[in-house]
């Protein structure tokens, strides 16, 4: 199932991705919840047209291919680009899985803030470099 605008990918739950990243959210409560909610809004004011999904119990963002996932652990809330160690990250953003050839990742932790304005042009090379495949 696809909606516009914030589009959605049904899970095999018959649940809309959508939905079950609200139960995720709800469901951890406090900064963990607060940090993943502001993530996907994020991604939502990035790029409108990215499809929410939920893949390996875990939310996960896609447009033209996967852009990140939004996994909770009990001290961080890591966001992982499948693609990135191919973006450039001139802000420094990614802290996480740096050693890898493919992905990186932000962790967020408790008290973190968040450069909303890099993280956006982050998440926009992701797309740009999916879609940059195609």
């Amino acid at each position: 199932m696809k909606r516009s605008g914030s589009q959605t990918v049904e899970s095999a739950s018959r649940m809309p991705a959508s939905r079950m990243i609200d139960a995720r959210i709800q469901e951890l409560a406090g900064w963990r919840g607060e940090m993943l909610s502001r993530l996907r809004a994020l991604i939502q004011q990035a790029v409108p047209e990215a499809v929410e999904e939920w893949k390996w119990e875990t939310p996960v963002w896609s447009h033209d291919g996967l852009i990140c996932t939004g996994e909770t652990y009990k001290s961080v809330v890591k966001m992982t680009f499948a693609r990135g160690a191919s973006l450039d990250d001139p802000a420094g953003l990614f802290n996480s899985s740096l050693e890898g050839r493919v992905r990186r990742a932000i962790d967020f932790r408790e008290g973190d803030k968040v450069n909303e304005k890099a993280l956006k042009t982050l998440i926009r090379a992701a797309v740009a470099l999916n879609t940059s495949k195609a």
